[in-house]
């Protein structure tokens, strides 16, 4: 496996689409793979994933009358108002099974400036790969 590898699988995790990279991220771990580089390509990759969520966020409402979108209003109404409680800190959360792509999803939507989000994203997954990467370096085998 290459880093590579590792990066398309936590870009993958970081969509709407379910997937989890710290399989890839643990077997490459054990098998020798420079921490800090599973580290960059780890984060970067999920990153950048989330940042494709902000983007349809961002841009997937201008089909909110269509027949196929496929969120209703009032579940969108409601995911807006978690995040206008929470604020933009909770993107430090992206990490987060379950709740971590909407949230990138709904700043999007929330128009939530694209620098901020990015560092508070990066911040958040970037925390997330290094203790999984302490733990996982600290197991013995």
């Amino acid at each position: 496996m290459t880093y590579l590898s590792l990066f398309i699988s936590a870009f993958i995790a970081a969509t709407l689409l379910p997937f989890y990279s710290e399989v890839i991220l643990g077997v490459m771990l054990v098998n020798g793979a420079d921490p800090l580089m599973l580290w960059i390509s780890a984060t970067c990759g999920n990153t950048l994933g989330s940042c494709v969520n902000w983007l349809l966020g961002r841009y997937l409402l201008h089909f909110q009358d269509r027949k196929w979108f496929p969120f209703k209003p009032n579940s969108l109404e409601k995911a807006q108002n978690s995040f206008r409680k929470y604020g933009l800190w909770s993107l430090l959360f992206a990490w987060l099974p379950i709740i971590g792509d909407p949230i990138t999803f709904v700043a999007g939507i929330m128009k939530v400036r694209f620098l901020p989000f990015l560092i508070l994203v990066f911040i958040g997954k970037g925390l997330r790969y290094g203790v999984v990467i302490a733990l996982a370096d600290s197991i013995p085998l």
